[in-house]
């Protein structure tokens, strides 16, 4: 752990590498899998969109926003890569804990050409990710829109993930017309899935407390 530290800390002092698009597929350091609290994005984006994902007839709770290839600092994204698209079939099952297929046709192409793997086999990894995870039931127990400090949700995500440090998991806000909302879980994983000490750049805790809507 304290190599890993060490090795968080000379990242830091490096310069950030440009972030360009069209890296070359497979080069990056580690992933960062991002979920999302649905009932909040509904209530900032997906109603406006009419997502599907928003449908009353869904309870969506933490959907898959996207498995993240990453570098210590920066990430690639659009990479060049020969491996072919996935098919409709393949996003259409995804949309089980991503919310809607449209979300993983979009995120194959902005992150999971980089991954260096076939569309199935990224889609497979980026389930696999999602189901290592346990996703705090506690939140999917509000029957109505509360306040919570960003860090109580954090605390609830180590505390059903005991392999997962402070330092290995990140919660983002967004503020949407000056209300600010919980946004999402971002957990940093090793090539294998492992938890991992995220980036400098990753490790952006939310301070605020946020909007918490409940599941629909």
């Amino acid at each position: 752990m304290y190599f890993g530290r060490v090795l968080a800390l000379l990242a830091a002092l490096a310069p950030i590498p440009a972030l360009s698009e069209g890296e070359r597929a497979g080069d990056f350091d580690y992933y960062v899998l991002a979920l999302s609290w649905s009932p909040n994005w509904c209530a900032t984006d997906g109603d406006d969109r009419n997502s599907p994902q928003c449908d009353p007839r869904e309870d969506f709770g933490w959907v898959m926003h996207g498995l993240w290839p990453q570098y210590e600092r920066g990430w690639p994204s659009n990479c060049l890569t020969t491996a072919r698209n996935p098919s409709r079939a393949d996003t259409n099952a995804m949309a089980d804990i991503m919310g809607t297929s449209g979300l993983a046709w979009y995120q194959w192409n902005k992150h999971g050409k980089c991954a260096g793997l076939s569309a199935e086999d990224y889609f497979a990894t980026a389930r696999e990710a999602y189901e290592n995870v346990n996703r705090p039931e506690v939140f999917r127990k509000l029957n109505q829109t509360v306040a919570i400090p960003a860090r109580v949700i954090e605390e609830a995500f180590l505390k059903d993930n005991p392999k997962l440090e402070p330092d290995m998991i990140t919660i983002t806000c967004k503020v949407d017309d000056g209300k600010t909302y919980i946004q999402e879980a971002r957990i940093c994983l090793d090539k294998d899935l492992s938890p991992r000490y995220c980036g400098t750049d990753t490790v952006r805790d939310c301070k605020a407390t946020g909007t918490f809507t409940p599941v629909r």
